[in-house]
């Protein structure tokens, strides 16, 4: 988790929103885009492949994300999901064929996420979209180590650089980055993080009135 006070962050204020504009996304409520957070809203950003984290994990990902968004929507919570392909070549995969595997496939049974997921692209390396270099440049990474270089595919290899599927972000209302989880942090976890912080957050802001 991101530990600096929120006074550090090296970041303009609501910048990271403006990242998020003109993004495709696989999965929409409009065909013109995303309907961008409004500034009342947390946002959690996770890149990674949720097929993956599916056939892996014994408790999948994807349905424990869907209840997360569905029990603190009333909170404001926004997730975005990023598919990425440069973790081990996990996601090879057209954009069209994400969102049938999460059907039919695993965890199969309908499944369909309730939060949005954009077209695949690049978190680290000289691609890398924009919105992850801010967020990157805003927390500081979750693990002194990288992992190992022949299943990372991306060049160059920077310190701040996301380092596997599922590492997430949680971006605050003005825009400003609050925490970063490493990527082996469950749904769980990152719930009580969240809750936690928006509790210190209601009670500062009790005592300043």
């Amino acid at each position: 988790m991101c530990k600096r006070p929120a006074g550090c962050w090296h970041c303009t204020r609501g910048q990271g929103h403006s990242y998020l504009e003109g993004r495709r996304v696989v999965k929409a409520h409009s065909s013109q885009g995303i309907p961008l957070p409004s500034a009342q809203g947390w946002i959690v950003l996770a890149p990674g492949n949720l097929i993956l984290k599916a056939l892996k994990s014994p408790h999948p990902t994807g349905p424990e994300l869907n209840a997360l968004q569905e029990e603190l929507a009333p909170f404001g919570l926004v997730i975005l999901g990023f598919p990425c392909n440069q973790f081990g070549k996990q996601e090879p995969g057209e954009n069209s064929e994400i969102l049938p595997a999460l059907k039919y496939v695993r965890p199969g049974g309908g499944f369909v996420p309730n939060f949005q997921l954009f077209e695949k692209g690049d978190v680290n390396g000289d691609k890398e979209q924009k919105v992850y270099t801010f967020l990157k440049n805003s927390c500081p990474p979750t693990s002194e180590l990288l992992g190992s270089p022949n299943r990372l595919f991306w060049e160059p290899m920077k310190m701040h650089d996301v380092r596997w599927n599922f590492e997430k972000f949680l971006v605050g209302p003005d825009g400003v980055p609050i925490m970063r989880w490493y990527h082996r942090a469950t749904v769980s976890n990152v719930k009580m993080d969240i809750l936690a912080y928006m509790r210190r957050q209601a009670a500062m802001g009790a005592k300043g009135k």
